[in-house]
């Protein structure tokens, strides 16, 4: 499994970078720790799966983190995550 991180500011990408899993967990746990992954690498806290969040992310394989869902002030508009290659 690929995912790609991308952090969004202004419209304008910003930083980003693809985590791979290929182990033999489950998607769930594969997707939470690409995210565990991917706050380590780019410094930031953990953001909280919303109702909004979960939604749209069954929909597209694709989801945005904004302000709401961190707890921390973040200094970009978001932060997406799309699954890009599953096993």
């Amino acid at each position: 499994m690929r995912i790609w991180f991308k952090i969004w500011k202004d419209n304008h990408l910003i930083k980003d970078t693809v985590i791979e899993n290929n182990t033999d967990d489950t998607r769930t746990h594969k997707i939470f720790q690409a995210l565990d992954a991917v706050c380590y690498e780019f410094d930031l806290s953990k953001p909280i799966w919303l109702d909004s969040t979960i939604a749209e992310f069954k929909r597209h394989d694709k989801a945005r983190f904004y302000q709401d869902n961190f707890v921390e002030e973040i200094p970009f508009d978001y932060l997406e995550i799309h699954v890009i290659e599953e096993d």
